[in-house]
C-alpha cells in the first residue's frame, strides 16, 4: 500500500507540473445559488411542513433499523425500500446478501427519496426555479450514491483486496489520461477510442460523396436492389451529432435497411465547424443545408421532388424549410416529410430547458463569441447530465475505482465523437426556440425574409416520438398532430431518443403505438388535443417501427426505376463515403 500511495502521488505531481496553468474556473454558479437560496427561504418559511418531512424520514429509518435487526436475528423481512428495476448501481449480489451493504443501500435510497420529495413539495417557486432545484438535487443525490465510493462499494472493495490496490493505481492512471485528453478538464472515456475507425467499422455503408459546400457533404449510397423507388430519399441528421448514428454497423444501420428496401438514399454529413464559420446562421443551415441538397438531388437525377427524413434537430430544420417553401410557392419539391424525435413546440422541452435561462444563456453566448463556436465536449457534458448514472457515474466506477478499460461500444464511440456549434446559429436556436418558444407561433420567427408558419405545412407527415425520450419528450413531439395542415401519421416507439429510433426489425426489440385508423392518413381529427388521451386509445404493436414507416413511405415512391449508381448521372463523385467532413474531430 505504501508503494501504491507513492506511485499515485508521483503520477499526480507529474500531471500537475505539466498542466499548472491549464485549469480554468467553470461556469458562474450565481443562477444556481439563487435558485437554492429561494428554495431554502420558502422551505424555512413553512417549518411545520419541514418538521413533517423530517419526522417521515425518522420513521423510515426506524423501520430500516428494525428490518436490519430482524435480518441479523435470522429473519427475512421485506426491504423497506428497493432500487428501481432499471437501477444498475446495486446489481452486485452483496448489496442484497450482505446485511451491512443492504443497510447502506437502503439508507441511501431512503435519504435520496426524502431529499428529492422535500424539494419537490416546496410551495411558491416558479416553474423554472422548481425544475432547476429538482434537477440539481438529483445530480447531488446521484453523486453521493454509495456505489461511487471505494469503502461503500462491495465490488470495488473486493477488487481492491484481491489486486492489493492495483485497481486504484490503474484507476488513477485512467483518471490522469482522461484529464490529459481533456486538456485539464475531465473527459471521461466511455469506450475504447482505438477500437473504431470511421469508414472501417462504423459508417461503412458503401456510397459516394456527390455534392458539397462549406456546411455539408451529400452522400449517395450504392443501391442493393435492381429496382428502386423513383422518388429519392434525403436524410437530414442533427448537426449537434454526426450522421452515422443511422449507420453504426450493418446489423443496425437504418441507411442499409432503407437501401435494401429499394430506396435511393442520400445523407447530409454536416461540417464540424470552427471559428471560420462563426457567423453561419440558422438561415444558412436551412438554405445551404437541406435546400441545397434537395436542389442538387433533383437536378442531378432529373426528378421533381424528394421524400425527406429529419432526425431531432434535423427535423426542426425540416419543419422550417417546409414552411419557407410554402411561402415561396416551391413546396412541391418535397413530397413527404418524416420527423424522428423532433420538437416544434418547446413548451415541454424537458430538462434541457434548465440550461436556457437568461443568465446561463448570456454566459454561454459570451463564451461562444470569444471562440466563434461552442465546444463539442461542452454540449456533450450537458446531455450526459440528463442520464448521470448511466453516462457519468458508471464510468467513474468502472474506469477509476475498478481500474478497468472501457468496453469497446460503437454507440458510445459515436456519443463521444462530438461536434461544435457555430456561435450565431446556436444562439438563434437556443433563444428563439428553447427560450422564447417562437417556432410554434405563426410568424414567430423570420428566416430569409419569410415569416415561418408551421400550420401551413401541407405535406403528408410521419411523426415518430419515443416514450422515454429525455431530449425531445414525446408529448412535445406530439404537437405536430395539432399543428400541421397536411395528414399526419403519429407513431410512439418504446425506449429513448437513440434506442427507440435505431431499432432494426431483426432485433425483435421494443414495441410501438399507433392509431388504429392511422392508415387512413387523411384526417388529423383522429388525434385528440392531449397526447395522453391518444395513448389510451392507440394500438400497441410489438417490434420495430421501421416496417410501419416503409409501408407509409411506399405511398410516395412515385413508381420505380432501374437502380441509380452514385456518379452515373449529373452528380459526379467527389470522394468515397463516408467523406472527409465526418472525420474531423473536435475536443
Amino acid at each position: 500500500m505504501s508503494r501504491i500511495a507513492e506511485q499515485s502521488q508521483r503520477l499526480m505531481q507529474e500531471f500537475l507540473s505539466r498542466h499548472a496553468h491549464d485549469f480554468s474556473i467553470g461556469p458562474d454558479a450565481t443562477s444556481l445559488g439563487r435558485a437554492f437560496l429561494e428554495m431554502t427561504t420558502r422551505m424555512m418559511g413553512d417549518p411545520g411542513k419541514l418538521l413533517e418531512a423530517q419526522v417521515s424520514l425518522w420513521q423510515d429509518y426506524m423501520n430500516l433499523w428494525q428490518s436490519t435487526a430482524a435480518r441479523m436475528m435470522g429473519h427475512e423481512p421485506e426491504p423497506v425500500i428497493a432500487p428501481a428495476k432499471d437501477d444498475r448501481r446495486f446489481k452486485d449480489a452483496a448489496w442484497n446478501d450482505n446485511q451491512v451493504f443492504d443497510y447502506i443501500k437502503q439508507s441511501y435510497l431512503l435519504t435520496a427519496r426524502w431529499m428529492q420529495n422535500t424539494v419537490r413539495t416546496v410551495e411558491g417557486l416558479d416553474d423554472k426555479t422548481a425544475k432547476k432545484v429538482d434537477f440539481y438535487t438529483r445530480q447531488f443525490v446521484d453523486a453521493m450514491a454509495p456505489s461511487n465510493f471505494v469503502m461503500t462499494n462491495p465490488e470495488v472493495l473486493r477488487t481492491t483486496i484481491e489486486s492489493r490496490g492495483e485497481n486504484l493505481v490503474k484507476g488513477l492512471e485512467n483518471l490522469l489520461e482522461d484529464l490529459e485528453r481533456g486538456n485539464g478538464k475531465l473527459k471521461i472515456s466511455m469506450t475504447d477510442q482505438e477500437a473504431f475507425e470511421i469508414g472501417k467499422n462504423v459508417a461503412v455503408q458503401p456510397g459516394k460523396v456527390v455534392f458539397q459546400n462549406e456546411l455539408l457533404q451529400l452522400i449517395q449510397y450504392t443501391p442493393t436492389t435492381e429496382k428502386v423507388a423513383k422518388r429519392p430519399l434525403l436524410i437530414i441528421p442533427p448537426w449537434i451529432n454526426k450522421y452515422y448514428i443511422l449507420d453504426l454497423k450493418p446489423q443496425n444501420s437504418f441507411v442499409k435497411w432503407a437501401v435494401d428496401q429499394g430506396q435511393t438514399v442520400f445523407m447530409i454529413s454536416w461540417v464540424n465547424p470552427d471559428e471560420k464559420l462563426a457567423q453561419k446562421s440558422f438561415v444558412d443551415y436551412m438554405l445551404q443545408g437541406p435546400l441545397a441538397a434537395i436542389e442538387a438531388i433533383t437536378k442531378g437525377l432529373g426528378e421533381k421532388s424528394v421524400n425527406v427524413i429529419g432526425y431531432c434537430l434535423g427535423g426542426t430544420l425540416l419543419s422550417c424549410l417546409l414552411s419557407y417553401l410554402e411561402t415561396k410557392k416551391r413546396s412541391d419539391i418535397i413530397a413527404s416529410a418524416t420527423f424522428l424525435t423532433t420538437m416544434i413546440d418547446f413548451a415541454e422541452a424537458g430538462e434541457l430547458s434548465i440550461f436556457i435561462d437568461e443568465e446561463q444563456l448570456t454566459a454561454l453566448e459570451d463564451k461562444m463569441n470569444e471562440r466563434g463556436y461552442l465546444e463539442g465536449h461542452e454540449m456533450a457534458a450537458t446531455f450526459n447530465m440528463l442520464r448521470a448514472n448511466d453516462l457519468i457515474w458508471s464510468f467513474v466506477i468502472n474506469n477509476y475505482l475498478l481500474g478497468k478499460e472501457p468496453f469497446p461500444f460503437d454507440l458510445l464511440y459515436w456519443n463521444s465523437d462530438s461536434t461544435r456549434m457555430p456561435a450565431a446559429m446556436h444562439s438563434f436556436y437556443l433563444r428563439n426556440m428553447y427560450q422564447k418558444n417562437l417556432l410554434i407561433q405563426p410568424g414567430g420567427i423570420e428566416l430569409d425574409g419569410v415569416k415561418i408558419d408551421l400550420t401551413r405545412i401541407a405535406q403528408p407527415s410521419f411523426v415518430l416520438a419515443t416514450r422515454e425520450d429525455h431530449i425531445a419528450p414525446w408529448v412535445a413531439a406530439y404537437a405536430a398532430t395539432q399543428t400541421y395542415k397536411g395528414p399526419v401519421t403519429f407513431v410512439l416507439a418504446a425506449s429513448g431518443h437513440i434506442a427507440g429510433v435505431v431499432n432494426p426489425p431483426a432485433a425483435g426489440k421494443y414495441s410501438h403505438w399507433i392509431s388504429k385508423d392511422a392508415n387512413v392518413g387523411k384526417n388529423n381529427k383522429i388525434y385528440p388535443a392531449k397526447p395522453e388521451d391518444w395513448l389510451e386509445s392507440a394500438e400497441h404493436r410489438p417490434g420495430s417501427w421501421w416496417p410501419e414507416w416503409q409501408k407509409w413511405s411506399s405511398n410516395f415512391s412515385d413508381g420505380s426505376v432501374d437502380a441509380r449508381q452514385p456518379g452515373a448521372g449529373k452528380l459526379k463523385v467527389i470522394e468515397d463515403a463516408p467523406g472527409s467532413y465526418v472525420k474531423v474531430t473536435a475536443q
